[in-house]
């Protein structure tokens, strides 16, 4: 049975002390329980914590009190909150020195059976996704998922990267984990409220934070829950990011808590891969040069299967009978160098083809309603990498 003052306290410290989790983690370590920190005196507090500390006046038992109403309502909303000394927090995380005091977790799985004998692997980059970058996502995820392992997916719900995994992620069964830079009572950013309330209904997916209750998305929260994807996660892939940004972070602090590290190469003039050939240079990350390697390392067996067997296979079961052979090779050559070139437009397709706008652009139009390709509204090409799982 559940030890409601105990959580109560847990959740006041958590709120008080979520800047300097370390603090309070060394509180309750030094007292024994969260709720021994509630019942010193001021006077108690302030030979433990010095007289000017700035947190001697919140720890009070109206604190704990405020806190033991909230958790109310959120159990209304189907939100838990688990303390680090509970069973329930992830213990990878827990591991971290920097760990916060507790998480809000919503979902319909128990806490605890999120984390019981799974590998977690978190998949992160930037939110300016390139046409390179989200197909790599899509086939790394999807591999991973054809692993007997199942492990879960972990990201932080942001656009680009961390979108395209969650999706990829559902759309192959496979659990997967939001951590978030707002109050559990929030989705931001606001067009992937749907998917977020999919997930939180989705047994062993579920929504996390730190933040309390009615806290809004600041940049800095970004950056501070970064360390909870590393530190909760056995591994992190980096798909796209440059020298800067939350990926980095988020991989360093693997790195840092002696965590695997993976990214995926790029060119050397493609901005958004500058980080991960930063990190493979500096030997924080290992290179994913081939999925069958990546599946191996991350010791979920061997690659799937071969996707560009799949891709012939399916480009002549659907073509081979329906045109000559001419009209066969030309539509086999430009969903080559679509394959080869990912992003290539209409115009540059038709230049290397030679075949001239009109005609390259009724081939793109067969292969994408044919679910082949994809061409946004630049007209950018790329392979449909759903169409050969």
């Amino acid at each position: 049975m559940e030890n409601m003052e105990e959580k109560a306290c847990l959740c006041a410290l958590n709120r008080i002390f979520g800047f300097s989790p370390k603090t309070g983690t060394a509180l309750v370590s030094h007292l024994g329980s969260a709720a021994e920190v509630f019942r010193l005196s001021r006077k108690d507090l302030e030979a433990l914590m010095g007289p000017n500390s700035r947190y001697v006046r919140q720890l009070t038992f109206e604190a704990a009190d405020t806190e033991a109403e909230e958790l109310l309502r959120l159990d209304r909303n189907h939100i838990c909150f688990v303390g680090f000394t509970e069973e329930g927090y992830p213990p990878l995380l827990r591991e971290c020195e920097d760990a916060p005091i507790g998480l809000y977790i919503k979902s319909t799985s128990p806490a605890s059976c999120l984390w019981t004998q799974k590998r977690t692997i978190a998949v992160v980059g930037s939110r300016d996704i390139s046409p390179y970058g989200k197909e790599w996502c899509e086939r790394i995820v999807a591999e991973i998922a054809s692993s007997h392992v199942r492990p879960t997916i972990v990201s932080g719900l942001a656009l680009g990267t961390d979108i395209c995994a969650h999706k990829t992620a559902m759309e192959h069964g496979l659990p997967t984990i939001a951590v978030m830079a707002t109050g559990p009572e929030s989705v931001y950013p606001h067009r992937h409220r749907e998917i977020a309330e999919r997930m939180s209904f989705t047994p062993g997916c579920a929504l996390i934070t730190d933040y309390p209750p009615g806290t809004a998305p600041l940049a800095v929260h970004f950056l501070r829950r970064n360390r909870i994807i590393a530190g909760m996660s056995d591994s992190t892939i980096l798909i796209e990011s440059k020298i800067k940004g939350g990926g980095m972070m988020t991989s360093r602090l693997a790195f840092s808590y002696d965590r695997e590290v993976y990214a995926l190469p790029g060119r050397i003039d493609d901005i958004r891969s500058q980080g991960c050939n930063h990190l493979i240079r500096a030997k924080i990350a290992e290179p994913i040069a081939s999925l069958s390697e990546m599946m191996e390392s991350l010791g979920l067996g061997k690659a799937g299967r071969s996707v560009g067997i799949s891709m012939e296979q399916t480009m002549e079961r659907l073509y081979r009978g329906r045109m000559n052979e001419d009209e066969f090779r030309m539509m086999a050559d430009i969903f080559s160098m679509i394959r080869k070139t990912r992003g290539i437009t209409l115009d540059e397709l038709a230049d290397l083809s030679g075949l001239g706008y009109g005609k390259v652009s009724s081939i793109v139009g067969m292969l994408e309603s044919d679910g082949m390709i994809t061409a946004d509204l630049l007209q950018r090409c790329c392979i449909n990498t759903k169409k050969f799982q």
